[in-house]
């Protein structure tokens, strides 16, 4: 990139992928502006901050305005399970409106892994919409594809370290033996830098994934055994993704809102189908037990478990 750069946008700039992100374009000297919703939100310093929300239409011109790129990070699951799929379908709209308005040409989307023909979770079904409403847009659209993203803060890695924490024993429902390829969080942001980088992936959909496909159990065994915690997990057929999502709801931290469609999603097979990518950004991956040692020496200790009121 020659010249002077452009401001890049960042929705989502202060969420778990977000902030990471805006850190490493401007540890990268590229210059980011970051909508938020609200004006006390943390901004890494030499971000340009603009408040506004994606589900209010008259707070987006100024966000948009001289922007080339923008990255879309935003989820609705955070403002309640009732009708995400509604705000989600309604943001992406309203970005795709303002984009065209202001002649964006380039976006990048992080979504999910999950094939279109699957029973797609709720979660999973829409951030396969989401894509194609960008991807209807006139601009180009990056799709990264990611599955289970582990790193301090995300919601994988905390729910399944409350588990570990305080469920020594689980009875689980099979969704234990569904393969997924996780990735470190740190992998994600290079790819997302990289893309930027690399105009030829623009208007291209790429997986990423880390080097190994892992059961939720081998993770969750794995992650005991790094931190030197006892777990026994005993599947059975009679308890449904759905049901588990309730008890998993009352021991993690996670907002039920974000961790039940995770959960309900867990049956659906989430690796990678191509590694087109590793041709393009063929950055050094991280394994999955170097990424649990990065993301517990990052993380707060876990928070106990609450009762019901």
């Amino acid at each position: 990139m020659d010249g002077k750069q452009a401001k890049i946008l960042v929705t989502g700039g202060t969420g778990f992928i977000g902030r990471r992100l805006v850190a490493a374009l401007l540890g990268a000297g590229i210059p980011v502006r970051c909508l938020t919703r609200r004006a006390d939100a943390a901004i890494p310093a030499g971000a340009e901050a603009v408040i506004g929300d994606l589900l209010d239409i008259s707070t987006l011109d100024r966000a948009f305005s001289g922007i080339e790129t923008a990255y879309y990070l935003v989820h609705a699951m955070s403002g309640g399970r009732t009708g995400f799929e509604k705000r989600d379908r309604q943001a992406a709209e309203n970005f795709v409106f303002f984009a065209e308005k202001h002649a964006v040409t380039r976006v990048i989307y992080l979504g999910g892994l999950g094939e279109e023909g699957d029973q797609l979770s709720e979660h999973l079904a829409s951030r396969l919409e989401v894509a194609k409403i960008l991807q209807g847009g006139a601009f180009q659209t990056t799709y990264l594809r990611a599955a289970v993203i582990i790193g301090a803060g995300g919601a994988s890695f905390e729910m399944i370290r409350s588990l570990v924490e305080w469920l020594p024993v689980m009875i689980t429902p099979r969704w234990v033996s569904t393969r997924c390829q996780p990735i470190a969080v740190g992998d994600v942001i290079g790819y997302l830098v990289g893309c930027l980088r690399e105009p030829g992936t623009a208007g291209k959909s790429y997986d990423i994934g880390g080097p190994e496909m892992l059961s939720y159990r081998e993770m969750m065994e794995r992650f005991a055994r790094i931190s030197k915690k006892f777990v026994k997990i005993f599947p059975v057929p009679f308890l449904t993704p759905r049901l588990s999502s309730y008890w998993v709801g009352l021991i993690t931290p996670v907002k039920p809102s974000i961790s039940m469609p995770l959960i309900e999603g867990l049956g659906n097979e989430v690796i990678c189908h191509d590694n087109e990518i590793r041709k393009i950004l063929p950055i050094s991956l991280t394994t999955y037990d170097e990424a649990v040692k990065i993301a517990l020496a990052e993380a707060a200790p876990p928070s106990p478990p609450q009762p019901s009121p």
